[in-house]
């Protein structure tokens, strides 16, 4: 944060920067319909930098703020490469196209919605993707549901919540390794720590669909076409065997067993590509060509196209060169000062850790309304509040689940955000439906809006809030990260011995 020597911007020079930022990114975003904020994010960076040069810093000063929050973000942007090469792989292995068909051949009309969700999460968790999974498999289950009688809302509900779940745990996602990688988290302690709110959120909309299911279906039959254009063009084009499942469980144990990311994940890239070559009949040029690249097929099933036809180092590109813009605008947000100006305004409101894990949430959630993109809404939050958790003694874990929660959950339930506008578009939920209430599939979405309300009832009950271990303290001393001295702002001191207050450059 700022140095002693340096003046801490007012409130409102702070927020100078953030709202240009928003609003250049509302121009870009509704006015010209693009969805890349990377632009606006870097002109975000040019703008505290002229902040930073009234408040006397330099451009050196100001660099350094920069490229020290990038260099945090490495490791995690390692896993983002390593991630790419791991969807190629798997899908050229079969391994992602037997989890597919196997989740495909188990819908039956009277758990269909139950399904439904349980399909999602399967093809979101091995993919890494919301949107592809939306695009493809919860296309198709729109036709089916509508088959069954089943209103659009309803079936629309089940695939966001099934689909999100997926992107929200899965490590080949890319808003689960960016939530670790501005906060300074271990990928999988990230995913483990989600799981309190995670699971109890999907037993409840699991139950939900599955009562739902037996009240919302008309009597009559339902035309399996479509789905089973889907396997039998699986089939055609894949073998397909339990035993190609052992790429993934093998990323599942390494996880278990608490490996670090990076070995686990390269390890599922090896198992992965060695199952192409031995089942799939693929060569060793071509796993390479497909861990660079990403797997390219032709079925004639637009479907089966879409979905697989994906993954890849460059297809990360979008993803890592976003995550160093937005590191590099919080860093200079950081350097500059006005985050903490921004954070002492709002600690002057928040007396306890619940508040500030649900302030957390909530500025999440306010900036996926306000900017319209998930991934600044993980970003910015995750940047500002990192050294206000250090100053608690909490873990930062806490605060990756929170704007996961507050970022990626609450993302396809905004109408306006890239999220919810893909979602609208690609269920065929919009004006063009004929009716607005379609949009019911937002409330509809269970398990995206329960987990950020057990996330905030878990805080205030002090429970499955972790707080910072040894291990964990002492990281943050030996990367020089900023800690808030919560005391200044009336909380009670942290605890003797358990971290003491820093201020880094």
């Amino acid at each position: 944060m700022a140095t002693p020597d340096k003046v801490l911007p007012s409130l409102p020079l702070a927020l100078t920067p953030v709202l240009l930022t928003l609003l250049v990114l509302g121009i870009q975003l509704f006015y010209f319909g693009d969805f890349t904020p990377h632009v606006p994010l870097a002109i975000g960076l040019a703008i505290t930098g002229l902040v930073g040069l009234k408040l006397g810093l330099t451009w050196s000063d100001i660099e350094k703020g920069v490229f020290h929050v990038i260099h945090v973000s490495l490791p995690s942007v390692s896993v983002l490469i390593t991630v790419g090469m791991i969807i190629g792989v798997w899908i050229a292995s079969g391994t992602v196209p037997t989890l597919i068909y196997y989740g495909l051949v188990i819908l039956s009309p009277e758990i269909f919605l139950a399904a439904a969700m349980i399909l999602c999460s399967i093809v979101s968790l091995s993919l890494g993707t919301s949107w592809g999974t939306v695009g493809t498999v919860g296309l198709a289950l729109m036709g089916i549901g509508a088959g069954f009688g089943i209103p659009m809302y309803w079936t629309a509900g089940a695939v966001v919540s099934g689909a999100f779940f997926g992107d929200k745990i899965s490590p080949l996602s890319d808003t689960t390794n960016l939530a670790p990688a501005v906060t300074g988290t271990n990928l999988f302690a990230h995913i483990r720590n989600m799981m309190p709110t995670t699971v109890p959120a999907m037993l409840i909309a699991l139950a939900v669909y599955t009562v739902a299911g037996f009240l919302v279906i008309e009597p009559g039959g339902a035309s399996f076409a479509r789905i089973e254009g889907i396997t039998t063009a699986l089939q055609e084009n894949f073998l397909i065997s339990p035993v190609l499942l052992l790429p993934a469980l093998l990323v599942i144990a390494l996880a278990v067993m608490r490996m670090p990311p990076i070995p686990s994940l390269f390890a599922g890239v090896v198992a992965g590509g060695v199952t192409a070559m031995a089942a799939q009949g693929v060569g060793l040029h071509d796993v390479f060509t497909y861990s660079n690249s990403g797997y390219s097929i032709e079925t004639g099933v637009a479907e089966i196209d879409s979905l697989l036809n994906r993954g890849g180092i460059q297809s990360m590109m979008w993803t890592i060169s976003l995550v160093l813009i937005a590191l590099g605008f919080g860093g200079a947000l950081e350097r500059t000062g006005c985050l903490e100006t921004i954070i002492n305004r709002i600690l002057t409101r928040v007396r306890s850790f619940a508040g500030i894990q649900t302030a957390a949430i909530g500025t999440a959630t306010a900036t996926n309304l306000v900017a319209g993109d998930p991934y600044l809404s993980i970003a910015l939050p995750g940047r500002m509040y990192s050294p206000v958790y250090r100053g608690t003694g909490y873990s930062t874990l806490n605060l990756s689940r929170a704007v996961e929660e507050g970022g990626t959950l609450m993302s396809p339930l905004i109408p306006w955000n890239a999220g919810g506008a893909f979602v609208i578009a690609a269920l065929g939920l919009g004006v063009a439906s004929g009716s607005f209430e379609n949009l019911l599939y937002i409330p509809l979405a269970f398990a995206c809006w329960i987990a950020p309300v057990l996330g905030i009832a878990y805080a205030w009950l002090g429970i499955f809030s972790p707080r910072a271990t040894a291990e964990e303290i002492e990281g943050w001393k030996e990367s020089g990260e900023a800690v808030t001295d919560l005391s200044a702002h009336g909380h009670p001191p942290v605890e003797e011995g358990l971290i003491r207050p820093a201020t880094t450059g």
